[in-house]
This record gives structure tokens, sequence and C-alpha cells, in this order.
């Protein structure tokens, strides 16, 4: 079994909302080791969530309490722990 460990997932962002931006928001709750914004592979542009991962678990906890349903840009962000990927089928 995969572990996500201190990652969150990130929903609901605004398309505008850059890394630097998702990172300094985080920060507020804790270290942030990582953050990445998934962009779509045609346009190029932001795909409207994210992924970020802290360094402390407690820190998780305190991000999903201080960010969930948060807005930013007129959008309520989504904030849970992330799931591992599940396999997707090869066509």
């Amino acid at each position: 079994m995969e572990d996500s460990g201190n990652r969150l997932f990130v929903g609901n962002m605004p398309f505008r909302m850059t890394r630097d931006e998702l990172y300094d928001l985080f920060a507020q709750a804790g270290a942030v080791v990582s953050v990445h914004i998934p962009t779509d592979r045609e346009s190029g542009r932001p795909r409207g969530f994210g992924f970020v991962e802290m360094e402390d678990p407690a820190a998780i906890d305190q991000a999903v309490q201080m960010f969930n349903g948060y807005s930013v840009g007129g959008r309520a962000l989504v904030v849970n722990q992330a799931r591992p990927r599940e396999s997707r089928p090869q066509y």
C-alpha cells in the first residue's frame, strides 16, 4: 500500500493561483516541503487543484482546519489528506 503521508489535496483552486501563493498560504499552518499544481497536457493551464506536502504530520490537521472552506479568489478551497493515486486501466 502506497502511503500518501504528509500530502494534502487542495481542490477548487482559482485557476490563477500560483505555486508561490499556494506555498505561502499553507506555510501559515507549518513547514511546507513541496507544492505541485498539475497542468493540462494540451493547454498547459492549471487544472484547478494541487498538492501540498507538509514537513510535520501535525501541520496536516492544522492546514485542513485552517483552509478547508477558506475563500481564495471567490472560491472555497477543498482541503483534505491526499489519497494514494489509484492505478488507471491501460487501454
